[in-house]
């Protein structure tokens, strides 16, 4: 199977910015998402992008994040500007057809 290792979360203060990565074994990227959960609530969908390039994001993360790939490496990343406090989750990178990482935990706090 496809193992896919999250890196780049930590501790960041408010309007501050994060970039995760999300390093796959095995075959390249085409279709691949960042989702998210916080304490006491579901997994989130945060971002997508398709094997043509196209790109999604959850309204609360819309003109703050970025999504993008590099499938010569084989890794997906999430680009995360003008951090806010809600944004605290663990974050998890997702491949096609069902694969998932571990996670990284994102803290967005002063």
């Amino acid at each position: 199977q496809v193992q896919l290792v999250e890196s780049g979360g930590g501790l960041v203060q408010p309007g501050g910015s994060l970039r995760l990565s999300c390093a796959a074994s095995g075959s390249i990227f085409n279709v691949a998402a960042w989702h998210r959960q916080a304490p006491g609530k579901q997994r989130e969908l945060v971002a997508s992008i398709t094997s043509g390039g196209r790109t999604n994001y959850a309204d609360s993360v819309k003109g703050r994040f970025t999504i993008s790939r590099d499938s010569a490496k084989s890794t997906v990343y999430l680009q995360m500007n003008s951090l806010k406090p809600e944004d605290t989750a663990m974050y998890y990178c997702w491949s096609y057809p069902s694969y998932w990482g571990q996670g990284t935990q994102v803290i967005v706090s002063s």
